[in-house]
Parts: structure tokens; C-alpha cells; sequence
């Protein structure tokens, strides 16, 4: 069955008539679903990337559809971090394009504050995804040139619809965080005590006065481990790899605005030894407290291998104390014990899992050679936006909401070039079937 959608102020057009070749033994499974046109871009994912590209595409008078799987715009803002988190750079490097972070926000504002600043930005360039609507599978038709996108959407607390969107051109949203990563360890079945991934924890309100172990020493595995403190837990950190910790700020002014500034001027291998400078003078030698630092520099690792520095915030001040323990890497789990690769062996009431996301791109978007193996744009920053075949990627830059908008900004200004030249020659060939059939009579 095929409809139109009218959701949004979206313009579409009914194109059964283009599917009337198509083999039903091989095509058979488009007329199990409810088809819909869309007369521009599917947007997949919700999140700030995806409403950067919609904010983008409004402003330029181009329609779309937002495809989101949760039930609520950021979803990973909303349903997967810890309460204390705040933003760990300062909020100019975080807005989304053409709406500003209100002044009366902090330099660092709360996540509940930037969830307030995405629903305000939704609702400014009125952008309305269709929630609950989980893509099983996108796939580019060569036959006609068109984007084949399969849904399943949640109708109630039981029931479901299968859609498929047909479109021109596909922008994949979802970003480098859509699936957490959860690690396989020996003996973890036997351990008894709570294991959660830093995505469920929420608070160390639950875990005073016990042991925890963090696994992970990025910014959430140190968050995580400070939060347990301030909740008078008792948090032990393994540090598997080398790390880098800076100081959030210098001098009072934001240590990656200070970054960014060196870079326009100086080489990178220059900024990269004096921001470790001014991190030993500050820090101190953190390798005396088990975080060894990577042989290459904090911001050129990041830009070949999108590992981001920890940006401290006072978790090395409890490491010192002895108040946040650093142990290596586990070499298995018992029940309430934990076997080190050093040979000891520590009793624990529970586990958080700090140990990251990925793209799960891998999982839906079929037959594609722009994605790499990890769900990542083979093109490195910043050309991984645009694809072939009218398929772009946002998101993807391993360079934070910064990156996302640089990103957002170029797809959004293509797809409008694209979609009001094609507009342009439609009603040229409208016109023309016009005057044709005028001329008959």
C-alpha cells in the first residue's frame, strides 16, 4: 500500500505507478508494508546531529522526515547518562548551528540543561521526528535510483507497523554512540554482586559505603568513579592503557579553547608538548599514580585515532588521595572477587562498566562501501559527510558536537542545492505536458 506523508508540513507525492514493474516474487515484500514517498532527505537518528541537518533543511524550505527509535529527541542525553554530567567543553563549542546556547547558561552547562537547549531548538525551527520507529534495514535501489528504508514502528504497548520510505536521499544520524560496548570477561556470570553498563548508572546515591569497580578510565570512567566518591563509596579504576589527563581549564580559560587557538598558529606537535607542559605543572606527574601517558600527544591522537583526553574535573585529586584506586587489567571475575592481571585478588560489591559506545550502522545500512567495519565513514574529518548516491553521514566526526555541525551544515546546504534543482525541473516538465495537452485542443 502506498500513501502519502503529511506529517510536519511534509510535501509527498504518490509513486505506486513507478513500482508497477516490479517482480512480486522478488519485490513481493514492498507490499507487505505501508509505503511512503518523502519529497526530500530521510533523516535516521534524532539526536543533536539529526536536528542540525532538520534545522538546516527547514531554514531552506526543503522537507524531510526524522526516523528516531526512542520515544524522545537526544536520547542518549535523556536516557543514558549519569546525573552529575555536565559538558566538558565550554557551551560555544557545543551549540548546534543558527541558535545559540541561552547567555544565562553556565560556561559548562548540566545535561539537563542541554537537553532543555535541544527541545528549545526543535521547537524553534519546529522540527518533529516520528518516534518509536526503529530502522531495521536501508538499502539504495540502482533499479530507480531511490533509497528503500524499512521500519518498525511501536503502535501501543503491544502492537507494531511496518513501513518503508522511499526516498532520494538518506542522511544517517545515529552517530559514533548508539550501542553501548560491553566486553566479555571471564568468570563475569559467577560474580553475584550488580553489573551495569555506564549508560544504566545514574547515581552513586545506591552504592555508598560499598566496593565498586570501574572499568574504563575515560572522561566516564573517571566521572563515574569521582560521582562513587562524593557518594563515600569506595571506587577502584582499571587502567588497562596508557591515558591522557588534562586540566579542564588553564588559567581559568578552557583548556581545549586554548587548544583550538595554539592550532591555528602552531603545529600540532608543538601544541600537543605545550599542553603537556602546562598539564605537569598543574596535574603533576600522573604516571607516579598509575596513568601512564601515551607516547603520542594528546590532540594528535585524537585526530588519527578519535581518542579524547580526559578532561579532569577532580578525580586526580582522589586518586592521589588514595580515595579512587588504580588497578591494571582483570584477569577474571569470581563470585564478589575480581582476579587482577598482577595477581591480586579484590573483593567487590559491584561493577560499572565505563567501557564505551560504537555505531551500529554496520547492523541496518546494507550493501554500502562508505561505512567502515566499525560503523565509522571510511573518508576521515572533514570529508566523511557526503557518500554516493545521495547517502551522508553526520555525526560521525570523532570531533564532539563541534564536528556535528560542520557536518550538519554541509549536508543540509547539498541536499537543498539537489532537491530545489530537481523541484525546478519538475515544474519545467510539468509546464511543458501542460502546454502539450493544451495544444491538442
Amino acid at each position: 500500500m502506498f500513501s502519502n506523508n503529511n506529517d510536519s508540513n511534509q510535501e509527498c507525492l504518490n509513486i505506486s505507478s513507478m513500482f508497477q514493474s516490479f517482480n512480486p516474487a522478488v519485490d513481493g515484500d514492498i507490499f507487505s508494508r505501508r509505503c511512503i514517498w518523502v519529497n526530500g532527505p530521510v533523516i535516521i537518528g534524532a539526536g543533536p546531529s539529526g536536528l542540525a541537518v532538520a534545522a538546516g533543511l527547514k531554514r531552506q524550505g526543503v522537507p524531510f522526515i526524522i526516523l528516531e527509535r526512542a520515544n524522545c529527541i537526544a536520547s542518549l542525553w535523556q536516557n543514558r547518562t549519569y546525573d552529575r554530567l555536565k559538558l566538558h567543553l565550554p557551551k560555544q563549542f557545543c551549540q548546534l548551528p543558527n541558535l545559540p546556547f541561552p547567555e544565562d547558561f553556565p560556561e559548562y552547562p548540566t545535561k539537563y540543561q542541554f537537553i532543555q537547549y535541544l527541545e528549545s531548538y526543535a521547537n524553534h525551527f519546529d522540527i518533529h521526528p516520528k518516534f518509536n520507529e526503529t530502522v531495521q534495514s536501508a538499502k539504495y535501489d540502482k533499479r530507480f535510483g531511490l533509497w528503500r528504508v524499512k521500519t518498525v514502528s511501536k503502535t501501543g504497548l503491544l502492537g507494531s507497523c511496518e513501513f518503508e520510505y522511499i526516498c532520494r536521499w538518506l542522511v544517517v544520524a545515529t552517530g559514533e554512540n548508539a550501542e553501548k560496548v560491553v566486553p566479555e570477561f571471564e568468570g563475569l556470570e559467577e560474580f553475584g554482586g550488580e553489573v551495569v553498563h555506564a549508560c544504566d548508572y545514574k547515581s552513586g546515591e545506591k552504592h555508598r559505603g560499598k566496593r565498586v569497580l570501574v572499568v574504563g578510565c575515560g572522561n566516564s570512567g573517571m566521572e563515574v568513579s569521582l560521582d562513587l566518591c562524593n557518594h563515600q563509596a569506595s571506587p577502584s579504576m582499571v587502567v588497562r592503557s596508557s591515558v591522557h589527563v588534562l586540566p579542564r581549564e588553564v588559567l581559568g580559560k578552557s583548556t581545549f579553547e586554548l587548544a583550538v587557538t595554539m592550532m591555528k598558529w602552531m603545529p600540532l606537535r608543538l601544541v600537543d608538548k605545550i599542553l603537556l607542559f602546562l598539564a605537569r605543572i598543574i596535574l603533576g606527574n600522573t604516571e607516579k599514580y598509575g596513568l601512564k601517558r601515551p607516547e603520542t600527544g594528546p590532540m594528535e591522537l585524537k585526530n588519527t585515532a578519535g581518542k579524547t583526553p580526559v578532561l579532569d574535573i577532580g578525580a586526580l585529586k582522589k586518586v592521589r588521595s588514595g580515595k579512587i584506586k588504580i588497578v591494571p587489567a582483570i584477569k577474571k571475575f569470581g563470585p564478589g572477587t575480581v582476579e587482577l592481571v598482577d595477581g591480586r585478588i579484590l573483593e567487590m560489591d559491584s561493577v560499572v562498566l565505563a567501557t564505551g559506545y560504537r555505531s551500529n550502522v554496520p547492523k541496518w545500512l546494507k550493501d554500502n562501501d562508505f561505512f567502515s567495519e566499525d560503523g565509522i565513514p571510511k573518508n576521515p574529518f572533514p570529508n566523511g559527510w557526503k557518500g554516493e548516491a545521495g547517502l551522508y553521514a553526520v555525526g560521525f566526526t570523532r570531533r564532539g558536537l563541534s564536528g556535528a555541525s560542520l557536518d550538519a551544515m554541509s549536508v543540509a546546504h547539498d541536499i537543498a542545492n539537489s532537491w530545489i534543482e530537481e523541484t525546478k525541473q519538475q515544474k519545467k516538465t510539468a509546464a511543458a505536458r501542460h502546454r502539450r495537452c493544451i495544444s491538442h485542443f
